[in-house]
């Protein structure tokens, strides 16, 4: 290979970027638009829980326990009900995902000691929702037992536990990091997946193979101007999590821009491989789009954790390069974790690359041919 038949090569092909603003601006701007759009939509933090309360016994107890409720945040009473038909209608309307129904003996059976029977009836159509409510609800009422008690309550046994990493327990921290992931692995597909295509389709294809650019000297030329434009988005990214998503950065910013350029090669390599295959540019980002969006986002343990897939998921996974840069860009942002123990992950990206890379210049040969 000739050093100086690659500069030509993405030299040219910078030119061709630089002649197409559109697609310039798009590659500039999707990574951004894409992670505000995601990272403000998905959160798995429930708070304003829309709240019914149906108060029957309208004491002072009864209030302070609704005070309770409201006060903890997770909690907005949306109104009252006066009857168990209004409930329903509440429910049935998705006007209040949760009621409260106090009996009219709920202070009495409090003073005289016995168990108050506090009736909670949540909507389960969203079953993760209702699942966190259900944990909110115990843990208003245990503390609501207690306090009005006086605290002589007790547990046999008192955890002490401490929260690593994501203290506050905020989603936003751990899917902002595999978002960065799952976006970059699309984008880096789709940038260099119109490369080829695009020669082929304008029919200056024919001019680079009598050319004497070697293959990998034309794909490495190709590869160079897009992995610098995958490399800004990385960093800019990377920015956005950190001063406008406040997530925190623990880990080395250096390692951090060694593991996304190895995951950017193969991605890049990977959108190299299909534009050599589909010959057509529509062909191509439509199957860049597939082959990277799904399985990125379904796949990598960014949403779903991969250990409660079916085991012919979890064999699938390994194949798919987004799982370990998910791993790493968690493990760099929440935790600082070092190289030596990234180094699996670490491996199996270069491994990909290399393989992608090598499968790329073999099919682009037989084109040739």
């Amino acid at each position: 290979m000739k050093l100086l038949r690659i500069k030509a090569i993405a030299k040219k092909e910078l030119i061709q970027i630089r002649r197409d603003p559109l697609s310039l601006a798009m590659a500039f701007m999707m990574p951004v638009i894409l992670l505000f759009i995601f990272g403000y939509a998905i959160t798995l933090d429930v708070n304003n829980l829309r709240t019914v309360v149906y108060d029957l016994d309208k004491s002072s107890l009864s209030r302070e326990l609704v005070a309770q409720f409201r006060e903890s945040g997770y909690f907005t009473v949306v109104g009252n009900a006066y009857t168990n038909k209004d409930i329903d209608s509440y429910l049935d309307s998705g006007r209040a995902q949760i009621a409260i129904s106090i009996p009219s003996d709920f202070s009495k059976n409090i003073k005289a000691g016995k168990n108050a029977g506090l009736q909670t009836i949540v909507d389960g159509s969203d079953s993760n929702t209702a699942t966190i409510a259900l944990g909110y609800i115990s843990a208003i009422s245990e503390l609501y037992s207690q306090r009005i008690k006086g605290g002589r309550i007790k547990p046999l046994i008192e955890p002490r536990v401490r929260v690593l990493y994501n203290p506050e327990l905020k989603s936003r921290n751990f899917i902002i990091p595999g978002l960065i992931a799952v976006i970059m692995a699309v984008i880096a597909a789709l940038l260099t997946s119109l490369t080829i295509a695009r020669e082929w389709e304008r029919g200056t294809m024919e001019q680079l193979i009598s050319t004497p650019v070697k293959k990998p000297e034309l794909i490495i030329g190709k590869l160079m101007p897009y992995f610098l434009i995958g490399f800004i988005d990385v960093a800019v990214s990377v920015l956005v999590a950190v001063f406008i998503f406040d997530v925190p950065l623990r880990g080395s910013i250096v390692l951090l821009a060694a593991l996304s350029s190895i995951f950017l090669f193969g991605g890049l390599s990977l959108g190299i491989l299909i534009s050599i295959a589909a010959k057509s540019q529509l062909v191509a980002s439509q199957i860049s789009m597939i082959a990277t969006f799904l399985p990125a986002f379904l796949l990598s343990g960014f949403m779903y954790s991969i250990s409660n897939m079916p085991k012919a998921l979890q064999i699938v996974t390994y194949v798919i390069p987004a799982r370990y840069f998910v791993s790493i860009l968690k493990g760099i942002f929440l935790k600082g974790t070092p190289l030596n123990l990234l180094m699996f992950e670490s491996s199996l990206l270069v491994v990909f690359g290399l393989t992608i890379f090598l499968l790329a210049n073999r099919k682009f040969k037989k084109r040739i041919a």
